[in-house]
């Protein structure tokens, strides 16, 4: 692992641990970036949309990490994320987020800014290399909690029951008190 990427992960550590102060009496608005007329569809938030709503309501985070040339990830939206219960409980339950792990546009979070790093062909965002601790493959999917902890990193495709499992584990708070691994043997 090389120096920026030990540097890129504390800095990250560092950010989701600092105590966020508590908004003003003035509430934060904000609308999604996705048409939420949609009643059949998933809510996709920015990061930062994420992050603003998660001020005044907090709620935990799921971050779907793509890449436009990911087949995979493709598959996911088609298939997993229009599951009517995945649609259902990431609409209530989770701020949900789609983000582009090469995207180039800078993120500031807690005074840190994050941008494109290239690399290789493409290249990667510091926040997904710093989300995913530098392990790059996609589709990724990282849970936070309401501070905007990592719960878990989860790399692959889902079928639905399985990323189901994946959620129920976040929202319960099951990972309080066990691994994933644990908490899958219980449920079989």
């Amino acid at each position: 692992m090389t120096v920026l990427s030990l540097y890129i992960i504390a800095l990250f550590n560092m950010s989701v641990n600092t105590a966020e102060a508590q908004p003003t009496a003035e509430d934060v608005v904000i609308e999604s970036s996705t048409d939420i007329s949609d009643e059949g569809a998933i809510t996709w938030y920015t990061w930062e949309e994420a992050h603003e709503l998660s001020k005044t309501a907090p709620k935990k985070v799921f971050i779907d990490l793509y890449t436009d040339w990911c087949g995979w990830c493709k598959k996911m939206d088609r298939e997993t994320f229009t599951d009517p219960d995945v649609v259902k409980y990431l609409n209530d339950n989770f701020y949900a987020v789609k983000f582009n792990a090469e995207q180039k546009e800078a993120i500031v979070f807690n005074d840190q800014t994050y941008d494109f790093m290239p690399s290789g062909r493409k290249g990667v965002h510091k926040l997904a290399y710093a989300l995913l601790d530098g392990r790059l493959g996609y589709p990724a999917f990282v849970t936070l909690d309401e501070s905007f902890a990592r719960i878990m990193i989860s790399p692959g495709y889902k079928k639905a029951p399985q990323l189901m499992k994946e959620l129920t584990f976040a929202k319960e708070e099951k990972y309080m008190s066990m691994s994933f691994d644990e908490y899958t043997a219980k449920a079989e």
